[in-house]
């Protein structure tokens, strides 16, 4: 089974990639392979409307010529997308919220003059969210949102995992979070009913 894990935290070593590393670690020590993606290290455009993704269907087809195809091409060979991202104003950063922008669209061929697939169709989509509120107040919206997302591209959504942080003065992360982010790991390679 294939992961790809896209990595939505401006800081290379904050909470996310903290929760992020042991999570990895954990689906490959049981033969999961896995490909991350530290998206503030790329060019990722916004979204511009232009529908040029909705003329050929087989293809992701955006106009923009930057980082997205790359990590298009990644997503289509992998089982399982992984959204690893801090929560700012109770959504994801916007290198994320761009990728999502552009994937909705290069990926379900929905809103051109005739209506084509979903060519991520199957695959399925899990979170792994850090925040500073509880969870069930600064992460529910994001993972609400995903779960249309998911649903509208046809894809599996296999559940969030979030951790809290209780402030700069506190250090995140620690022997129990890193427990419950293995077993998450370990859920998702477990086979659906």
């Amino acid at each position: 089974m294939k992961f790809v894990i896209l990595e939505g935290s401006p800081r290379a070593d904050g909470n996310t990639a903290a929760l992020t590393g042991p999570f990895a670690e954990e689906l490959r020590a049981l033969g999961a392979g896995t490909e991350r993606f530290r998206l503030y290290d790329m060019k990722i455009q916004p979204c511009i409307a232009c529908r040029a993704c909705q003329k050929d269907h087989g293809i992701f087809g955006c106009s923009q010529q930057d980082d997205a195809q790359r990590i298009f091409d990644a997503v289509l060979a992998a089982d399982i997308l992984v959204l690893a991202t801090p929560i700012y104003s109770w959504y994801c950063p916007a290198p994320m919220k761009a990728l999502l922008d552009r994937f909705v669209y290069g990926m379900n061929k929905f809103y051109g003059d005739s209506v084509g697939p979903s060519l991520w169709e199957g695959r399925a989509l899990a979170l792994l969210v850090t925040c500073g509120y509880r969870p069930e107040k600064g992460a529910d919206l994001f993972e609400e949102g995903i779960r249309r997302y998911a649903k509208h591209s046809r894809l599996v959504y296999r559940g969030m995992h979030a951790e809290r942080h209780l402030g700069y003065n506190t250090v995140f992360m620690d022997e129990e979070k890193e427990v419950r982010v293995r077993a998450f790991a370990r859920a998702l390679l477990e086979p659906q009913a």
